[in-house]
């Protein structure tokens, strides 16, 4: 398929926490969509893999974006929005993949350290980096914003802990940010229950679990794919 009819041609996509799992693959496929992929993690050696593997692919050629989700400030989210910025001038999707978990533990047990460290991550973060790159979202004639939630933030399960509270407040914002984005028209905002894939969080989580029972991150893109491109024009404000 010509470079211009692909489903995300010429659009400027972040994907966060592309490092594995299904920020990895969903920068891929975006990426095989046509869009040029900004690509996040923690550090910037940990962005070469995926990076060399969309160049080697022949799709547009990514952008690198490290950036600390448990230690960066306000400042650093909004630095990090000018630079991406000052490179392509707006923002046409913003995908949230990076997810934290440190184990499964009862509410009685769970350590106040760790229990800040998960809200942080999969809430205070995305929070601050979507409310940083809202001007460059505004820029684009068609933005999509995209929450990976989880089926433990939609229905409370025992031992998630801090993880399904903080999807659980995923959940809000982005209900909240698309009521308060509507009237505008040009940003939508969504969320995504990816289910359960292959991914190295997972198997931490569950060590006793075949990994291989469950499906490949790969297998799930393709309603990423649908949600970032122009066929979801109009879809704001859903748990998809």
């Amino acid at each position: 398929m010509e470079q211009n009819l692909l489903p995300l041609s010429e659009r400027i996509i972040l994907v966060t926490g592309t490092t594995e799992g299904i920020g990895h693959a969903v920068a891929l496929a975006c990426a095989q969509a046509g869009a040029t992929v900004i690509v996040s993690a923690f550090k910037e050696a940990d962005l070469e893999p995926v990076y060399d593997r969309i160049v080697a692919a022949g799709a547009p050629e990514p952008a690198m974006l490290p950036l600390n989700l448990e230690t960066a400030t306000e400042v650093d989210f909004i630095a990090a929005a000018n630079v991406i910025g000052d490179t392509f001038g707006r923002l046409d999707g913003l995908v949230h993949c990076a997810a934290f978990a440190p184990y499964l533990s009862r509410i009685d047990d769970y350590d106040a350290t760790e229990w800040e460290r998960v809200l942080r991550i999969n809430l205070t973060a995305p929070f601050l980096l979507t409310q940083a790159c809202l001007p460059l979202l505004r820029a684009s004639a068609d933005a999509s914003i995209l929450f990976t939630s989880d089926r433990v933030g939609r229905q409370g399960q025992a031992y998630w802990g801090a993880f399904a509270v903080a999807k659980f407040g995923i959940e809000g914002l982005m209900q909240v940010l698309a009521d308060e984005t509507r009237s505008g028209g040009h940003i939508r905002v969504n969320s995504i229950d990816s289910g359960i894939v292959r991914t190295a969080l997972r198997a931490h989580l569950y060590p006793g679990e075949d990994p291989h029972s469950h499906p490949e991150p790969a297998t799930i893109t393709d309603r990423y794919i649908h949600l970032l491109s122009a066929a979801s024009l109009g879809i704001t404000g859903q748990s998809c």
